[in-house]
This record gives C-alpha cells, structure tokens and sequence, in this order.
C-alpha cells in the first residue's frame, strides 16, 4: 500500500520540478530555441519535459517576473521580444552598475580573483586567434558577471543578471565581427590595469565607459541593419555538447 508524502514534502517535492523546468525553458530561450516572439506551448514543453501541465504553467509565471516572456490574456505566453529603445534603457542602467562595480573592486579585489579575472582574458586572447566570435562573447559574459560577484553585493548582482538575460533577447545584437575582437579583448585589459590602481574614480569611469561603448556598438549595428537593402542574416545555431 502506498503512502501519500506529507503535504510539505509534497510542496518541496512540486516546487522543486517547477525550478527545474523552469530553468529548462529559460536556458532554451536564452539559447535561441525559441525566437523572440515566439509562442510558447503549454502541453508541448511538458510533454518535451515529460512533467505535467501544472510545472510548466508555474514555471510560466516566474519566467514572467523575470522579463523572459510575456503573458497575453487569453492569447497565451511568448518570448520577449525587446526593441531597440528598451535595449538602450538597459544599457545604460548596465553601465551605471558596471561603474559601481569598477569602484568597489579598486577598494577591494583580491590578489587571488584578480589572478582569476586575467586568466579569463587570457582565455578571451585565445579564443582571438582562433577567429571564435562564440567562445569569446561567452567568456566576455563570465568575465563581467565575475567581476560583479567579486563586487560582493548580491542584490546588485541578481539585479545585474537579469538585465544580461533580458538584453540576450534583443536578437538583432549579433556577436562582435571576429577582425574588432582583438580591440575588445585588449580592452578588458585596460579594465583590469584601472582596477589594480586602486582608484575608485579611475577604475568606475573605465568599467563605465566600457559599457557605454557597448551600447554605442549595438545602437550602430541597429541603424545600419535599418538602412541595409540586404536580407538580415540570422545568429550561427548553437551547436549542442
């Protein structure tokens, strides 16, 4: 004869799936499965994840507070789609944080997570000369998201995540072309110089113009994608490990 969990095993039990799904639909998203836009299906995601409707609609909501979808009465749930004006917004609000970090880490990084920060670099050099845009933009996105984590303030932290997520799903930005990658990577190394001196003042405005020369790149690449007659190529598919 079985035996019904106990209702708070239960809950955990259920709360931990809808995290679980939850998780999958959003690495899904942010891996480019799902176009900007897109309409997502409710019993097909549950029977891809072999769960039940319940967890995918849980999932659904929290997917909703975090800026991935949108949840459209009566027409169902779709992938953000963000324009060109809120992509800007969230630049600009990254770039204030960004110098907040810059300012924090001159006061108090660590020989030890500066050591970690260089040899992230090193990797980004690497990924260089072999000419692979893909590996560099995601050892750019660790690079920085480490840097947050070293500043030491969780909230700013979370905060900070949720706009990378957000702004990956502005799919008109594509990866730097492979001839400025050199430039870029030698300027994670002028970053890392600001915050070893151990000004405050020096390493934000370095950590803050990085962040707005990224959104002045992403603005360029977005008036001469209006103005090109020629068809828009899509962003390379992400070759599953």
């Amino acid at each position: 004869m079985s035996v019904a969990p106990h209702p708070t095993i239960a809950l955990l039990q259920n709360h931990s799936l809808t995290m679980v799904v939850q998780q999958e639909i959003e690495r899904a998203i942010l891996a480019g499965e799902f176009a900007p836009g897109a309409k997502l299906n409710e019993a097909a995601l549950a029977l891809r994840l072999g769960v039940s409707r319940g967890p995918v609609r849980e999932a659904f909501r929290m997917l909703d507070e975090a800026g991935l979808v949108r949840t459209e009465k009566n027409r169902g749930v779709f992938v953000r789609d963000i324009p060109i004006d809120e992509a800007i917004e969230i630049y600009e609000l990254r770039a204030a944080m960004e110098e907040s970090v810059g300012r924090r880490l001159a006061e108090r990084i660590s020989k030890e997570q500066r050591q970690e920060a260089e040899a992230l670099v090193h990797a980004m050099e690497t990924a260089v000369s072999a000419r692979d845009a893909h590996t560099y933009h995601l050892l750019n996105l660790q690079f920085h998201d480490r840097l947050v984590e070293m500043a030491g303030n969780r909230k700013l932290t979370s905060i900070y995540r949720r706009l990378v997520k957000e702004i990956s799903l502005f799919r008109r930005l594509n990866l730097d072309d492979a001839n400025q990658l050199p430039a870029s990577a030698h300027a994670h190394w002028d970053m890392l110089r600001a915050i070893a001196s151990g000004d405050p003042e020096v390493a934000g405005r370095a950590m803050f113009d990085h962040a707005i020369q990224s959104k002045n790149r992403m603005v360029d690449k977005e008036a001469r994608r209006r103005t090109d007659p020629l068809p828009t190529l899509e962003s390379p598919p992400i070759t599953k490990p």
